[in-house]
């Protein structure tokens, strides 16, 4: 099937600031133009997508791995101290009873970030190779990274009210872990990742004369 027309073929973009809609003087990959309306620079396509979300997407893989090798949880008691990574305190907590404490930690915690970081990386291929797929499955997709995104922080927030909550002087004490900060990088580059990635470029790979990002 033909490919459709968009806005980019008639030089028309929309500002990211006050969304209005204008026509480029000279349309082309990486050049902007001042919005009639509020000033901002304003691009037919997000400039250097594709590298800066690859760029982002490598660095939180590599947080993500000693988010899960190094403890995020430090408890001490009477008895000693004990340390729990992710994966420990998800069957710490189920071993205790607290099943539905565990499942949300272990989709906050390991299934999320796993599942944002895999439906990027899939998008950045189908996007840099031209992969034949559905392009409206591939939307859904970004629509869902997005709406899960504001999720990612979870598991920080459970910790921190667990440390908050279990402070007993000298019979119990909790303390966040080195883990912690790891995963927080790793949940804030998914989704700095999710905002810099232009998903119109998915559209751009099926056409002739297809729109650069600028990468």
């Amino acid at each position: 099937m033909p490919a459709s027309v968009t806005a980019a073929d008639f030089g028309l973009g929309s500002c990211h600031v006050c969304g209005y809609l204008s026509r480029a003087e000279r349309p082309g990959p990486g050049i902007a133009w001042p919005c009639p309306r509020c000033g901002a620079n304003v691009r037919l396509r997000r400039f250097k997508s594709i590298g800066q979300t690859g760029a982002l997407l490598l660095a939180a893989a590599i947080c993500y791995l000693p988010a899960n090798i190094m403890p995020v949880l430090i408890t001490t008691t009477a008895e000693g101290t004990e340390a729990d990574t992710i994966l420990g305190g998800v069957a710490r907590l189920y071993a205790s009873g607290s099943w539905i404490l565990s499942l949300v930690v272990l989709i906050a915690s390991v299934m999320i970030p796993i599942g944002k970081m895999a439906v990027l990386a899939y998008l950045l291929i189908v996007v840099t190779q031209g992969a034949p797929t559905d392009r409206r499955q591939c939307m859904r997709l970004f629509r869902i990274v997005e709406f899960i995104g504001r999720w990612s922080m979870l598991d920080v927030f459970v910790d921190a009210f667990i440390v908050a909550l279990v402070q007993l002087g000298p019979l119990m004490s909790v303390a966040p872990g080195p883990g912690v900060p790891f995963f927080a990088a790793t949940a804030v580059l998914t989704m700095s990742a999710a905002i810099v990635f232009d998903p119109r470029l998915l559209w751009d790979r099926d056409r002739v004369g297809r729109i650069d990002d600028g990468l």
